[in-house]
């Protein structure tokens, strides 16, 4: 009977800590703290009804008039902007971080045909709601392919682009990687949790290191997925790793037209879909500190700024760094 005891109060313990650990959230974040008050921006696309959180931060101090809008990764959330947004409207810019459709505050679509076009034309309605004309584009991991994308497609209304180690600097399906079928994808994200998320992001965003203050993206990510959405959630993230994969933009950076920064941590090692490649396919893919300077000679007006020793994230690892050097070159 003791021995009962002392087995269901472990359990009760164990499983209170696991839920302290590993707090679940709403489809669309709900539960979760966003670092400035979160607004939801109301569209119609693709015949339904849907909504793109998004935060609008106003410049601190003397305002320059200018705006930044930031576009957030796959694994990652506006949130995960807090301390560029801090930074940028301390120098007096105004920031847009919006949700895109499909990630975290936003709406997880039952069916929704995903492009980096649609993705773009999305943010560019919220945009022309808030009455905003110019602005400075800057875009992290995925959220690079979009800012690329973006670019192209309203080229008279971004003044600058800015790409934080965006992916989709390399053509994963061209070099070789297999093909994974949204279904495949669908099974894989199903089965995601903290430990595999963790160690990814430790050993890919941070290059094998790791500082508690990560944990709490790991946390919005998995709450996210194990909440009461989680298979609106998992489904909307394969129609978007697919998106992704067949939806290349480094054959178009030689057609930007505005100045352009790429921020380089040299440690990542990003590459969609390399976990399934062959060997000798592998250990060609996700070489940043040779994608960089690369791609900023394809980009007409390209300019490079290297991160020696960082991952995925040099605006989480690194911000004082990250920020003077992106401030910096907003301000020439």
């Amino acid at each position: 009977m003791l021995r009962a005891t002392a087995l269901a109060l472990a359990c009760l313990v164990g499983s209170s800590a696991i839920a302290a650990e590993s707090p679940t959230y709403g489809k669309q974040l709900e539960g979760f703290t966003y670092p400035h008050p979160l607004k939801h921006f109301a569209l119609t696309s693709q015949g339904q009804a849907l909504q793109m959180g998004y935060m609008d931060v106003p410049a601190q101090g003397k305002a320059n008039g200018r705006s930044v809008v930031l576009m957030h990764g796959k694994n990652f959330c506006a949130a995960t902007w807090e301390t560029t947004i801090d930074a940028l409207s301390k120098a007096g810019y105004r920031v847009i971080a919006p949700d895109q459709i499909g990630f975290c505050t936003s709406s997880k679509p039952e069916h929704y045909q995903y492009s980096f076009q649609q993705l773009a034309d999305n943010t560019h309605a919220l945009l022309q709601q808030l009455g905003i004309d110019k602005v400075t584009v800057l875009g992290h991991s995925t959220g690079g392919m979009l800012a690329t994308r973006y670019a192209l497609m309203y080229p008279q209304q971004v003044e600058r682009l800015a790409m934080v180690n965006p992916i989709g600097l390399e053509d994963w399906k061209a070099l070789g990687v297999p093909y994974r079928s949204v279904d495949q994808w669908y099974q894989r994200e199903l089965k995601l949790d903290a430990e595999g998320v963790r160690n990814y992001e430790r050993n890919t965003y941070y290059a094998g290191r790791w500082k508690p203050e990560y944990e709490r993206w790991v946390q919005m990510l998995v709450g996210l997925n194990k909440g009461p959405g989680h298979e609106a959630v998992a489904w909307n993230s394969a129609l978007i790793y697919d998106m992704i994969f067949t939806q290349p933009v480094v054959y178009e950076f030689k057609d930007l037209k505005m100045p352009t920064l790429l921020l380089i941590g040299d440690k990542d090692t990003t590459a969609i879909g390399s976990d399934i490649a062959p060997p000798e396919v592998k250990a060609r893919l996700g070489k940043y500190a040779e994608l960089g300077p690369q791609v900023a000679k394809l980009i007409p007006q390209g300019q490079l700024v290297t991160f020696a020793g960082m991952g995925h994230a040099p605006q989480i690892e690194e911000p004082e760094a990250f920020h003077k050097a992106l401030i910096n070159w907003l301000q020439q």
